[in-house]
């Protein structure tokens, strides 16, 4: 009976501590994917005050991004 009570402990244990890898590594996901849309918020942001202020600049930008092929607009 005590070892039985005593391997159940030990699985829940073994479940803790994977359950805790496991948030941790989607929680360092989510947070990677937060940066990366901020940044390229903040870049979308400079681009379209770039187009309005410049927008052969703008062009020059979008081409050295996308290619010279994919500015078609």
């Amino acid at each position: 009976m005590v070892r039985t009570l005593a391997g159940y402990a030990i699985v829940g244990l073994i479940g803790l501590v994977a359950l805790k890898l496991l948030l941790g590594v989607i929680g360092f996901a989510f947070s990677l994917l937060w940066t990366l849309l901020s940044f390229a918020a903040v870049g979308f942001v400079c681009y379209l005050i770039l187009k309005i202020i410049s927008p052969d600049t703008a062009r020059k930008v979008r081409e050295k991004v996308a290619g010279p092929g994919e500015s078609q607009s």
